[in-house]
């Protein structure tokens, strides 16, 4: 089969850029005056997520030391539903992971998947909050805020879903995601998020944006009585700043790596048009992507495949990787079973091109529209087929860094890691 020739273009973005960390955590904390909510000597919980966001540690460290500088006594908790194979200890790694451990932030992890009931939801359910969260004198809620992979709305990821979700523990997640099947993606999270804004000493949040690069845009702290009013505009915000691929229609879309680090969906729905339907684009919905193509996982997700079903063919060492209880137990928690399927998968990236580019219609293999790029974190630079080269010339947010060259496969018949294709 000839295949097409590859060339690789730069996209520009958006680029909002928190230059200090450390000291923008310390000025947000400082305009909400947490002294005056916070006595000498008492306990502060700070939430800490299984995403994969820049700077985290830092941030989550930032935090402890501005608490500890106001006389409180700081511990981290693991705030991650079902991830991280629904066990402290494996929650404790996803963190450390990230580089949060006790020794670089300088105060406890307190990690247990137990959890109180706070109260029954108006909808019939019961409402958990993690056990020692709930022992602390105060919560502060630190997490990002951008699109959410499944559900639209005026919120969506953000503070409000952390305090369901991650403060909620397995137990809280699955009861939740049950809900959230018979009724609106908003509704439970307002239900159950005002419900422990009221009964839980949710002191703050500390809101994190970041631009189409992966970096820091925004920090912004929010009172806990501001943060159902705020979520919607930091919402808008973050969309604001969703980074795109360049093109609109592909017929394969090749991504080297997924992982919880990366998204919630091990892939950024969002970013791969597959939002509503596993396969295919809907509605307005863009990219429309005939194929997607997956090649491994990363090491943070700790074997956590959750969302390899949303591709039509992967590479056979994916599903090797695969940690099959801990991707089942997060598929099944949340509700999308068929993130957890496993696709047609062969043992060579030739394999696979060979067989995809015989499923996305008239067009000949060697003219196949096809993007390449290492997650869904990272499209500023896409690897793309000589197809859309003229359309590039006429667009002055791409660049074209290097020209059209033959598709560097190996005497297996296997790619390079798409960021070391380089000319």
């Amino acid at each position: 089969m000839q295949f097409p020739k590859l060339f690789r273009l730069r996209q520009t973005f958006p680029r909002p850029l928190v230059t200090d960390v450390i000291g923008e955590v310390d000025r947000q904390l400082t305009k909400l005056e947490l002294s005056a909510k916070v006595k000498p000597g008492e306990t502060v919980a700070i939430t800490a997520g299984s995403r994969g966001i820049a700077n985290i540690k830092e941030i989550i460290k930032a935090i402890v030391d501005h608490l500890k500088e106001i006389g409180a006594k700081p511990f981290i908790v693991p705030a991650m539903g079902s991830h991280g194979g629904g066990t402290a200890d494996g929650q404790v790694g996803v963190l450390a992971s990230y580089g949060i451990t006790p020794e670089y932030c300088g105060c406890e992890i307190r990690a247990s998947m137990e959890t109180i009931v706070v109260c029954q939801a108006k909808e019939g359910f019961p409402v958990h909050f993690d056990k020692h969260a709930s022992q602390a004198d105060h919560v502060i809620v630190c997490g990002r805020v951008k699109a959410h992979t499944d559900f639209t709305g005026e919120i969506q990821s953000g503070l409000m879903k952390m305090m369901l979700i991650g403060l909620g523990k397995h137990n809280g997640a699955k009861v939740y995601h049950k809900a959230i099947m018979d009724n609106s993606f908003t509704q439970i999270v307002q239900s159950v998020a005002r419900e422990v804004l009221s009964q839980c000493n949710i002191l703050c949040g500390l809101a994190i944006i970041e631009n189409g690069y992966d970096e820091t845009g925004h920090i912004i702290g929010v009172p806990a009585d501001e943060i159902e009013q705020r979520e919607p505009e930091l919402l808008r915000l973050a969309n604001s700043l969703l980074p795109k691929l360049p093109f609109e229609e592909a017929d394969v879309l090749i991504v080297d790596e997924i992982g919880k680090n990366i998204s919630g969906a091990g892939m950024d729905t969002n970013i791969v048009g597959r939002k509503f339907n596993d396969h295919a684009a809907t509605g307005d919905e863009t990219p429309r992507v005939k194929r997607i193509v997956l090649r491994g996982l990363t090491e943070e997700t700790h074997g956590n495949a959750s969302g390899i079903g949303m591709c039509e063919f992967c590479l056979t060492r994916m599903v090797d990787q695969m940690d099959r209880n801990i991707t089942n137990i997060n598929s099944i928690t949340s509700g999308h079973v068929t993130a957890a399927m496993i696709p047609i998968h062969y043992d060579t990236d030739r394999e696979i091109l060979e067989n995809a580019l015989q499923t996305i219609g008239l067009r000949p293999p060697h003219e196949a529209r096809i993007m390449w790029i290492p997650h869904t974190l990272a499209i500023d630079e896409v690897v793309c087929s000589e197809a859309y080269l003229d359309e590039v010339t006429s667009r002055s947010e791409l660049e074209v860094l290097f020209q059209p060259r033959e598709m560097p496969l190996d005497s297996a018949g296997m790619l390079p890691a798409v960021t070391k294709w380089l000319p």
